[in-house]
């Protein structure tokens, strides 16, 4: 089977970004024949030009239409997995595909379908308005990008996609990530038949080296919206317990006068990453939005490192709770709550040690490759009976 992935890439390398790569690894290692097309953001949203270009793109962009039909009349594929098509593909393109009798199968990474900004936040919080209201004008009204201009642009493209029913009229399925998606995209009025969960996955270890760790881990971006502050202000009043923390820096002023206890490590990878997963104690991510699927729940879990995180969004499916869970959940944007159970488990290494080995197993039932290679598999080929 001939399957063409299409995606619009970030600005800067994103968890969006490694998914499609792994997952243009994973088929290609069963077999399939992948192709792509891709378009990038990087290096074009500092200029004032670059800025107009994105705004209309997103709206509607020729060249992403034109794009589409040349990949479809070149590559010829059998299903075509859509992953972001903005700004400069845009949800136009998907027309090209129906005309073209091929199925498309969107990945649903965020809640950008029904959400201008994608993340389901506002000042910090979770907001589920643009839904609620069933329309996207709200982006505008509140400003959720902090940029009139922007808000409007992101705006105007869900609109445009709403009334031409881009999506509904054109995606044969959607595999969401999670089944907090899942239900947000139903209460949408999106139609449940064509829904279905396909979580993200990793290549999994046969086995993982217990230790006593040295640290509480957080890996991710530095910012406030993935809950920087409240894991800052927690090992401020615990000086005893040991913080590091991995990743790109977005918020300067958050990092300005950090704990004595915290180390800020930058963004790492290969050796050092895995160095940085061995050696962490538990990990722990304090989100104030809800997220897509977190990634790094379960890269800590292929070192049998179980995770703290928020008891919202996709983290109480990953996590779970009672007997099956593989971490701790924290009542989301309660600093005391996230101090209790960040104290807890660091004083029981019993605890994490169990927590672990529950992480790596859930890893190995729910979340290999050979696993969700089987989820995707089956819905291609019921895409292409159906066409």
């Amino acid at each position: 089977m001939k399957i063409l992935l299409v995606h619009n890439n970030y600005g800067k390398y994103s968890g969006e970004e490694a998914v499609v790569d792994k997952m243009a690894a994973m088929l290609s290692a069963h077999g399939h024949e992948v192709a792509f097309y891709r378009r990038t953001t990087e290096g074009l949203r500092e200029s004032a030009v670059g800025k107009v270009a994105g705004f209309l793109s997103g709206i509607y962009s020729p060249l992403g239409v034109r794009g589409m039909r040349e990949a479809l009349r070149r590559e010829r594929p059998d299903v075509v997995n859509v992953h972001n098509l903005y700004p400069f593909i845009s949800p136009a393109a998907l027309f090209e595909c129906k005309k073209a009798g091929v199925p498309v199968v969107m990945t649903v990474h965020n809640f950008r379908l029904i959400c201008p900004t994608g993340l389901f936040m506002r000042d910090g919080m979770p907001c589920e308005t643009c839904l609620e209201r069933g329309n996207e004008w709200s982006c505008v009204r509140y400003n959720c990008e902090h940029s009139r201009l922007k808000s409007l642009g992101y705006t105007l493209r869900n609109v445009y996609a709403r009334w031409t029913g881009a999506y509904r009229k054109n995606v044969d399925a959607f595999a969401c990530i999670t089944d907090f998606q899942r239900q947000k995209l139903i209460a949408a009025g999106y139609d449940a038949q064509k829904i279905r969960v396909i979580p993200n996955f990793l290549p999994i270890p046969q086995s993982y080296r217990p230790g006593v760790g040295k640290y509480v881990a957080f890996c991710g971006r530095i910012s406030r919206e993935k809950g920087v502050d409240l894991i800052l202000e927690v090992a401020r009043r615990n000086p005893n317990i040991s913080f590091k923390l991995a990743g790109e820096v977005r918020d300067k002023e958050l990092v300005e006068q950090i704990p004595a206890n915290c180390e800020l490590v930058g963004y790492l990878s290969g050796d050092a990453l895995s160095q940085f997963y061995q050696e962490a104690a538990f990990f722990v991510m304090a989100s104030k939005w809800y997220e897509g699927f977190p990634m790094s729940i379960l890269e800590a879990a292929c070192y049998g490192k179980p995770t703290i995180g928020p008891a919202h969004g996709g983290f109480t499916e990953i996590i779970g709770r009672g007997d099956l869970a593989i971490g701790k959940l924290f009542e989301p944007n309660n600093l005391d709550d996230l101090e209790r159970q960040i104290v807890s488990l660091w004083n029981n290494t019993d605890e994490i040690a169990r927590l672990g080995q529950m992480a790596f197993e859930k890893l190995q039932c729910e979340y290999s490759s050979e696993v969700i290679y089987k989820k995707w598999d089956s819905l291609f080929q019921e895409l292409v009976r159906k066409h």
